[in-house]
């Protein structure tokens, strides 16, 4: 019988108190200690697992990390299940139940939309495809290994009994809820949710289109200005393809393959699209641009070590627990019935090592960026059908049942197009189309609008899973390549480095050819010639480079080719400000004959320069401020180091500027969809408005319009496209863009008397947060970082209150760095100076010696609230240090804290 919500509430309540307890007096007798502990792992001892055929060691650091030794591959990934469940399986449940939309199951009504989006895309369908059909045997055979260690540790808490405290807290208002037994599928599908986090260009897409209803396509431009292959340069110098294959020396030929398109959009339907990406669930983290990563590999002619060092650190969305699991996967003895020794960053979850070295090899991750989304506007002419090639054809139709914790379950249709499936449909049966559409002259009659679909290559089955298990066996470049070939989706940027001194880069990654169109605007999917080719971009001709002669390789998200390679892989790189630094850091080491360190690799990582302040400062320092109030502030970027640290004074003020410039010049001009939630703006309306003129002077209605995106989806953003579009401008102190209207509502020109007005609004700004005397500003006041429990929910019907949250969540920390610094702590500039985005994770890895590498992580290895491995990495990787890294069996024996061995059942 369920039970009573009066007993439910009055359970949470003990519970909340059992956390005040431990989190505020570090105690409170037995029983409360016992609510909230009794779910922490056992570390050490013996442990029988069913399936294991040998024992295997779990030894683990004072850090909780766990390294595992086995004698069998099956052993060792069955006990990668079973340790990653003890420390994370909670996280694991939830990540699960976004991948297939079942958050409803969990958390009730509030998450039926969400899962109605993620059913339409159909994360969990294509998964199960790829686990049927192309998975390579050996790659199953991993992952059913890793679920039986999975279940293994479930069975020891049947129903999610004492598994960890949010089972509890779950249990509060959804009782009758059970966690199911894993499955391969499960850990399969999660690379989904990764890839959709680093896809490509879909929100440029979708804001592009939104900005034709207000700007013609000049200006548009303008604020999508052409990347500086001449200033910032690209990852692959030179190259042709001839023959379909990729060669890295030559002189370069060929031309892009982009074609002009022209726009077309619906602002009423993508606003939506887009509101369902930015409620996208908080695990995911922010989409879109700055989320980048940085990595880089030098070459042992130029390092102290005389090997390799290589260096990475990805940018995503912060959070608890940390989207990372370090981890190190050992077989006793490497050979044909065990052939793995890796170690590096995991996702609990999922079998393998995904970033990290073994014996051989280290490698490391950035976004490439290629644009592997496109919409399609298609005319749908019934319940049943659609055009296509002027022709009514049928969608391809399913029934989705979402199962509502404490309600009635929903029953979506989903149709699915030649292009993908129709996401506009959204939550709803009936379908919710834009009321116009301006599609040019070919475009057929939109009645009531048109629908959207959705084609994204990570809706087809591909590889990505055996490539993980490929890239931690591989011995040498060609296994690196062969793993690469095997990497579908996310198309990353790869770097390589061996203990044989080698460095390399690859381009993975299935990346469309399109046969019209260029992927900036949503296509008519009306007409076939929108198409995507049968096949996409042979692997033989992506782009690559081995030891090439500068010694290193930089990825940083910048534009991997010049306009000569032959293939359109995107027209929305990043603009190349990280790259550039971190190439001229390296040049500058290495000028004279000079060597470079792992520790300058590890000073490279922090470095928190504004390159867009070296700019901009002198010119901000030339205009002539007559109030000593406003000139007081301005006087503390005199004789600044551009230097974001967070103690700097300077930089809190110079980013106030930034913001407001910002604001002026760009934030006024954009429409409603794409400003933040709460900036309003008196906005008047045009002559041919419905409202009435003002009856004193026949000027036309000012109306108030506030914005309405989710605030870290919002623009201007202040990222690297916009110091970009800055820069650009600058050129022109009369352009439009520096027309603003004032606080008295009266309307401004000039680039000086804007930068002037965002000087004064900055001063006025950072009062307000950090009070009137500059003498006790920072940066870091200002630039925080809380770390949220990202698995409980956030809204009025998850099972966590904002009291509850402010328990579990940690913070905040005062950060160094900024947006497009390489120290990337991103911030949005359109809704304030709270970090949203950070390295992840940082390593340095020595070639010359494994166990003299180094690495940290956001938060820590425990998904346990109030465990101490929960948040034990974050102060330090805060304060820019790194954990020594063991490898060695030598080394991580030394290092041991607790020890459990897995036996068989």
């Amino acid at each position: 019988m369920p039970r009573s919500k009066k007993f439910r509430r009055a359970r949470l309540i003990v519970i909340v108190l059992a956390v005040l307890l431990i989190a505020g007096l570090g105690g409170g007798g037995y029983w409360a200690v016992h609510t909230v502990r009794s779910s922490f792992p056992d570390v050490t001892g013996t442990v029988r697992v069913a399936g294991m055929s040998k024992p295997v060691d779990v030894k683990r650091d004072a850090n909780g990390i766990p390294q595992l030794y086995a004698d069998t591959s099956e052993d060792l990934f069955r006990a990668q299940g079973y340790v990653q469940a003890q420390d994370r399986f909670w996280e694991m449940d939830v990540r699960r139940h976004i991948t297939a939309g079942r958050l409803s199951e969990m958390f009730g009504s509030g998450q039926v939309e969400t899962d109605a989006f993620l059913r339409t895309m159909g994360w969990r369908q294509v998964a199960q495809q790829e686990y049927d059909t192309v998975l390579a045997p050996d790659t199953k055979k991993y992952l059913q290994a890793y679920t039986d260690g999975v279940n293994a540790w479930l069975s020891e808490h049947p129903g999610g009994a004492g598994a960890s405290l949010e089972y509890a807290l779950l249990g509060t208002v959804n009782g009758d809820y059970e966690p199911e037994k894993w499955n391969p599928v499960d850990s399969v599908a999660w690379l989904k949710a990764m890839a959709w986090n680093l896809s490509g260009n879909l929100q440029e897409e979708i804001d592009r289109s939104l900005l034709a209803q207000n700007f013609p396509q000049d200006e548009i431009d303008q604020l999508y200005p052409e990347y500086p292959y001449e200033r910032n340069g690209t990852i692959v110098k030179g190259g042709t393809v001839a023959n379909g294959r990729y060669k890295p020396a030559g002189d370069a030929a060929g031309t892009a393959a982009a074609t002009a398109q022209g726009r077309a959009t619906t602002q009423a339907l993508l606003k939506g699209i887009a509101d369902n990406m930015a409620a996208m669930p908080q695990l995911l983290g922010p989409q879109g641009q700055g989320i980048g990563s940085n990595s880089w590999v030098v070459s042992g002619s130029h390092t102290t070590t005389g090997k390799p060092l290589l260096a990475n650190d990805p940018h995503l969305g912060p959070g608890l627990p940390s989207v990372w699991y370090q981890m190190g996967l050992h077989c006793r003895t490497v050979g044909a019935a065990c052939g793995y020794d890796t170690a590096g960053f995991t996702f609990a979850g999922t079998p393998g090592v995904v970033i990290g070295h073994n014996q051989h090899i280290s490698w490391g991750f950035t976004n490439l960026g290629a644009d592997v989304t496109d919409l399609y506007l298609e005319k749908v002419t019934g319940p049943d059908t659609y055009l296509r090639d002027g022709k009514e054809v049928k969608f391809e139709t399913r029934k989705e049942v979402i199962k509502v914790a404490g309600g009635p379950d929903r029953t979506i249709t989903v149709r699915t197009t030649a292009n993908g499936p129709l996401i506009s449909d959204q939550s709803s049966e009936q379908q919710n189309v834009g009321t116009y559409a301006p599609a040019g002259n070919a475009a057929p009659d939109r009645a009531s609008g048109y629908g959207v679909a959705l084609q994204w290559t990570a809706l087809t089955p591909g590889t990505t899973m055996d490539a993980v298990f490929e890239l931690d066996a591989a011995a040498d470049w060609e296994g690196f390549r062969k793993a690469a070939a095997d990497f579908a989706v996310p198309a990353q940027n790869l770097i390589y480095a061996d203990t044989e001194g080698n460095i390399g880069y690859q381009a993975p990654g299935v990346i469309p050819v399109r046969a019209k169109g260029d992927g900036r605007y949503p296509a008519p999917g009306w007409d076939s010639a929108y198409d995507w080719e049968p096949k996409p971009i042979a692997f033989a001709a992506l782009p690559y480079a081995y030891n090439p002669e500068a010694g290193y390789i930089v990825t940083a998200n910048q534009a991997v080719v010049d306009k000569s390679y032959p293939y359109s892989l995107t027209t929305d790189w990043e603009y190349g400000t990280r790259a550039k630094e971190i190439t001229d850091q390296i040049e500058g080491k290495l000028k004279n004959g000079g060597k470079i360190s792992p520790d300058d690799m590890q000073a490279m990582q922090l470095d928190n320069t504004s390159v867009m302040a070296k700019t901009l400062v002198p010119l901000l320092l030339k205009v002539k401020i007559s109030d000593p109030y406003v000139r007081e502030a301005q006087d503390l970027l005199k004789d600044w180091n551009y230097h974001q640290d967070a103690d700097s004074a300077a930089a809190a003020y110079y980013n106030g500027v930034w913001r407001a410039l910002l604001t002026l010049a760009f934030g006024q001009k954009l429409p409603a969809s794409l400003r933040a939630e709460g900036d309003c703006l008196l906005v008047r309306q045009k002559r041919d408005s419905t409202l009435p003129d003002d009856a004193l002077n026949g000027t036309p209605q000012a109306v108030t319009e506030c914005g309405t995106r989710e605030p870290s989806q919002a623009q201007p953003d202040g990222g690297d496209r916009w110091m970009e579009v800055v820069r650009t401008q600058l050129a022109t102190p009369n352009s439009p863009w520096w027309d603003y209207i004032d606080s008295d509502h009266l309307p401004q020109h000039g680039l000086n008397n804007l930068l002037a007005q965002a000087m004064k609004s900055a001063r006025q700004d950072l009062t307000a947060y950090l009070g009137k005397s500059i003498s006790t500003w920072s940066w870091g006041r200002l630039h925080t970082l809380t770390l949220k429990e990202s698995t409980l929910g956030s809204d009025d019907s998850s099972i966590a209150s904002g009291f509850v949250h402010r328990l579990l969540n940690r913070g905040p920390y005062r950060l160094s760095g900024g947006s497009a610094a390489v120290n990337a702590a991103g911030w949005t500039a359109a809704a304030g100076y709270q970090v949203d985005w950070v390295p992840s994770m940082r390593m340095v890895v020595d070639l010359s010696d494994f166990d003299a590498s180094h690495w940290i992580n956001v938060g820590g290895a425990s998904g346990h609230a109030f465990h101490t491995n929960y948040n034990d990495q974050t102060e330090l990787w805060a304060e820019g240090r790194l954990l020594p890294w063991s490898y060695s069996a030598d080394a991580v024996t030394k290092n041991t804290r607790n020890t459990m061995t897995l036996t068989a059942g």
